[in-house]
């Protein structure tokens, strides 16, 4: 007796993705990865969820049928209220590795964690800020609970940077320590008066040699 599946109760419509990675759908424009810009897709229609799946035409033939991604779908109770845009931050963030000035004022990651628009905010205030970003899609190759976890220990350190999150990172992942190790030093070797730039002392120093010099040529 055959095996019997449940039944996969869905609508299916084709639908092309916009350049700005969006899909429409009753009025409302949901969001898919930035990868399938352009490309052909197939909507399932759930009642309350909206599926995104490869077609053939999508990247690589054997790609055909997975799925992309996940929306809730939105219900409108009127015709009258407005369409909405409703985004995924995370689809997103392959265009942030080719424009990285989209994070300034980019509507998609409105919704990103506190912890990733801290590092944002900071990131972005300093020079080269936007080719730190450009060069730290960590989202895109590990585990984003592992790499919000790295974030928010690097800000609660004081340390913002791309390189101290990829090593608190690889710590996480690796199953070794993050804690910081105490530098505090010990009574004997605090300073008990503080070293002064002296300039003249300096020129002191330097005649004197100088002066020394010429009785020794002499």
């Amino acid at each position: 007796m055959p095996l019997l599946t449940a039944f996969d109760g869905f609508v299916e419509q084709s639908k092309r993705v916009s350049p700005t990675c969006l899909i429409t759908f009753e009025r409302n424009r949901y969001s898919v990865p930035a990868s399938f810009a352009n490309y052909p897709v197939s909507l399932h229609i759930y009642p309350e969820r909206l599926v995104i799946v490869m077609l053939k035409a999508c990247l690589r033939h054997d790609a055909e049928g997975h799925v992309a991604c996940e929306h809730r779908r939105i219900i409108k109770r009127s015709d009258r209220q407005p369409g909405r845009v409703i985004y995924d931050w995370r689809h997103y963030l392959a265009v942030v590795q080719r424009k990285p000035g989209a994070l300034r004022n980019g509507a998609p990651f409105v919704d990103m964690p506190e912890a990733f628009r801290q590092l944002q905010g900071q990131m972005l205030r300093k020079p080269g800020g936007d080719r730190e970003i450009r060069r730290s899609g960590l989202v895109l190759h590990h585990d984003e609970q592992a790499v919000l976890c790295a974030v928010e220990l690097a800000l609660e350190a004081g340390v913002p940077t791309k390189t101290h999150v990829l090593n608190l990172l690889h710590r996480l992942v690796e199953g070794t320590p993050t804690d910081q190790p105490d530098v505090t030093p010990p009574e004997a070797l605090t300073l008990r008066k503080e070293p002064q730039a002296n300039v003249a002392r300096y020129d002191g120093l330097r005649r004197s040699q100088d002066t020394g010099g010429s009785r020794h040529a002499s």
